[in-house]
């Protein structure tokens, strides 16, 4: 009978570390991935605006000097990322096979220009600057038009500051509401201990003597689930950086190495004030409270 109920008591304890450590593990885990957002939410930002394409359109008598003077004179420029020159007979060849047919058989000539397709660096990628660039770009003499989606540039700045201020919101939120649950799971952990503290209590036991073995053990499960938070967001990290390479996500390897060490921190941070105050609760309670 003894050890049938020696039995049970281990089954229980280790379903009461293995909830609880799941629990640390799973918010830790949710709280790094919306840090990884909060980290690369420019990048990404970033990434999007460097996709923005100013076209400029050549005239026929620009000279092949002058294109090449051009494209050297754009890719020395600050503002620039990369350049593509796109004659007039490559672009008819794209524009054939978006509509489906062969426009110059129809029309009998085409009426393409040669241009020059311009990536900007990100910082430059707001409509007064583009809108500056274009100018200068205009008044070369065998420059017939600067194109680029104005509308786009504009919405595309506003969300980006929309975005980011909502995600900043999100993180303040969501951890609040990290350490909410983490401390609520160890409290509830303890919650089943109340009679075994109130009596170390009775015989004498100091409180933080009391304190002390439960504190560490909530300690080693934080420092558990933090360590496997960590490992699920590298490994997420990983799958991200393979589909989309362009963003670099693991480039920066001391942000990351901060974002980890941050979460691990956090885990054993919050189990340490959530059980210190969990305790503290149960050793100030009269014997007659511990039954509701």
């Amino acid at each position: 009978m003894s050890k049938s109920f020696d039995r049970f008591q281990r089954r229980k304890l280790i379903t009461s570390y293995f909830s609880v450590t799941l629990s640390i593990s799973l918010v830790l885990f949710l709280l790094g991935i919306l840090g990884l957002l909060v980290l690369n939410t420019q990048k990404l930002a970033d990434h999007f605006k460097e996709q923005i394409t100013v076209t400029v359109f050549l005239k026929d008598a620009a000279k092949q000097v002058e294109i090449d003077q051009l494209e050297k004179r754009l890719a020395m420029a600050e503002y620039t990322k990369s350049t593509r020159f796109v004659s007039k007979e490559e672009a008819a060849e794209l524009h054939s096979t978006e509509i489906g047919e062969n426009f110059i058989d129809f029309l009998g000539y085409n009426p393409l220009r040669n241009s020059i397709d311009l990536q900007l660096n990100a910082t430059f990628v707001d409509s007064e600057q583009i809108a500056t660039i274009a100018e200068e770009l205009s008044t070369l003499s065998y420059v017939e038009e600067v194109s680029y989606d104005q509308p786009l540039i504009a919405l595309l700045t506003e969300n980006v500051k929309r975005v980011s201020l909502w995600i900043l919101v999100a993180s303040a939120a969501f951890t609040l509401i990290a350490v909410l649950l983490i401390n609520s799971s160890i409290r509830l952990s303890i919650y089943s201990k109340r009679f075994i503290i109130k009596t170390m209590q009775m015989v004498g036991a100091t409180k933080r003597f009391i304190r002390r073995p439960f504190i560490w053990t909530n300690i080693k499960l934080g420092m558990f689930g933090a360590i496997i938070a960590v490992g699920g967001l590298a490994i997420v990290l990983y799958y991200f950086d393979q589909y989309f390479p362009e963003l670099n996500l693991t480039q920066d390897i001391l942000m990351l190495g901060i974002l980890f060490a941050s979460v691990f921190a956090l885990g054993i941070v919050i189990s340490l004030i959530s059980t210190f105050f969990a305790t503290q609760r149960f050793l100030n309670l009269r014997t007659d409270d511990l039954y509701y």
